[in-house]
């Protein structure tokens, strides 16, 4: 092995970064717009780690001063109290995992309620007895059990597993690959055939819709072997869900890689795209209980409406007009990028 010829690989690959200004700008602002934001929006003073519900209530940010409960329960730390006007709304979110604990407030016994599948729910339940100062106060709590069967946290997260990997595969997929096929000359060989834009953005949508579904239907399978998922609606309605959601995301992509010629600046600009997406589209976690903004903007991503509407299937036993609305927004949202894709793409660096 020669030295030399190591050094010069070595140092022409470097210089081609750092003289790539958009790719040396993203690798290193990226880092810092993500911590940023992602400081705005969950960066507040306090942690939260419990979700407890209260009602009767007219707000969803309550102060714990308005709450008639326990002193101590109150004064707990790591606890976000959310508003319900009744019972119903609160037990859908304790059902669906978006809150840990429910509480009705007032005076009287103290009713709660609580899902035995939710070991958050177990530690409140604790919390919340340990705050009634006395075991023959705690022994007075009345406690309540949900209405319906509760839903499993795999049941909750293996549609966002799922819906993560087709945002990946969809992004990186197409956009990655196509600014390499730019950058190595090769889409400017296909521009010299009766190949069309059009058909090329085409062919790969297809391809790369296939492969997502063809995933989907695999991964699903096995997984539904090992753990047995209650779906509730239709699996037909949960497969087109999630190919509407595919063609969304695959029509992103390829906005994404219309005019990139960077490898390096096409990896920032996925990254800036797809992290965001996947922590604010409910994946991992709810958002009960963030800012009415955070949730406003999280409706910007394809992602959140094709969990929303998955979800509702699997779970609550949706139909397909049930889920109207996701399915406008996702069918928009496709035609918008796709229309936007063709207009910019270009064969040429």
């Amino acid at each position: 092995m020669s030295l030399k010829r190591l050094w010069s690989i070595l140092k022409a690959r470097n210089l081609e970064f750092f003289r790539d200004r958009s790719a040396f700008g993203w690798n290193f602002l990226f880092p810092f717009l993500l911590v940023a934001g992602f400081g705005i929006i969950f960066g507040g003073k306090t942690y939260t780690e419990y979700k407890v519900g209260v009602f009767p209530s007219d707000l969803e940010q309550v102060s714990t001063a308005q709450l008639n409960i326990p002193q101590r329960f109150k004064d707990m730390n790591y606890i976000k109290f959310i508003g319900f006007k009744n019972a119903r709304e609160g037990l859908e979110k304790l059902k669906h995992h978006r809150i840990d604990f429910l509480l009705k407030t007032g005076n009287g016994p103290h009713q709660y309620w609580v899902s035995d599948a939710s070991p958050k729910g177990y530690v409140v339940e604790q919390m919340f007895k340990s705050s009634l100062l006395s075991p023959e106060n705690a022994a007075n709590a009345e406690r309540k059990e949900i209405q319906g069967s509760a839903i499993r946290y795999i049941d909750w997260l293996f549609p966002g597993i799922l819906a993560m990997n087709m945002m990946f595969s969809a992004l990186w997929g197409v956009g990655y690959v196509v600014v390499r096929y730019r950058k190595n000359g090769v889409l400017k060989r296909l521009k010299a055939t009766p190949l069309t834009a059009f058909e090329y953005i085409t062919a790969q949508a297809i391809s790369r819709i296939f492969l997502l579904m063809f995933t989907l239907v695999i991964v699903w399978t096995g997984c539904d072997l090992i753990f047995s998922f209650n779906v509730q609606g239709s699996y037909f309605d949960l497969f087109v869900i999630f190919f509407l959601g595919s063609l969304s995301l695959t029509a992103l992509g390829l906005v994404l890689a219309s005019r990139g010629t960077s490898e390096e600046f096409t990896t920032g600009i996925l990254n800036f795209i797809s992290w965001p997406m996947m922590f604010l589209s409910e994946v991992w976690f709810s958002l009960e209980g963030a800012p009415e903004w955070v949730k406003r903007f999280a409706d910007i991503f394809p992602l959140t409406h094709m969990l929303t509407a998955a979800r509702r299937v699997m779970h609550d036993g949706a139909g397909l007009i049930d889920v109207g609305p996701q399915i406008m927004i996702l069918s928009l949202m496709t035609l918008g990028f796709l229309s936007l894709g063709a207009t910019l793409f270009s064969w040429n660096k």
